[in-house]
């Protein structure tokens, strides 16, 4: 799902997904298109205060020089999952961050599944389906962990 922003187009639609219900550990993903998520950052809170008021705070779980793990490879499990929290004045976001290079349908799933949106059943026995749940187990478990 991507958002645009109202009035002008953006030049590059938000690569994000939302759950209906949010206030889990996980209520979404976002994939950036580069590396340096500060050019895009913007349109995210563009396409986000719609859903959650106006933004009073944005908290990520990642030093800053920290990469994020590369979910086409193994070993993306041994590493700390990178979650941005947006802070609104009628809600709270946590979203997933999907590597930019992240495989196109791998990070589809992942949005997808991050937002709990219908997963066709001819896909749930695909690879891109099962890592995507992986994926989002470990973060969930991460998010359980520091917020306990």
């Amino acid at each position: 799902m991507t958002y645009l922003r109202a009035g002008r187009r953006p030049a590059v639609p938000v690569r994000l997904c939302v759950a209906h219900q949010l206030g889990g550990d996980i209520d979404g993903a976002w994939w950036p298109r580069a590396d340096r998520i500060t050019n895009e950052l913007p349109g995210l809170v563009a396409a986000l205060t719609p859903l959650l008021g106006g933004i009073s705070s944005i908290n990520v779980n990642w030093p800053p020089l920290q990469r994020p793990p590369d979910f086409n490879w193994h070993g993306w499990e041994h590493r700390r999952q990178h979650v941005m929290t947006f802070n609104g004045g009628e809600a709270r976001v946590n979203l997933l961050i999907v590597p930019y290079a992240t495989y196109s349908a791998l990070a589809l799933m992942v949005l997808r599944r991050a937002a709990s949106l219908p997963v066709a059943p001819g896909d749930r026995d695909k690879p891109a389906f099962l890592t995507a749940g992986s994926i989002l187990q470990a973060a969930r478990e991460q998010r359980a962990a520091d917020c306990h």
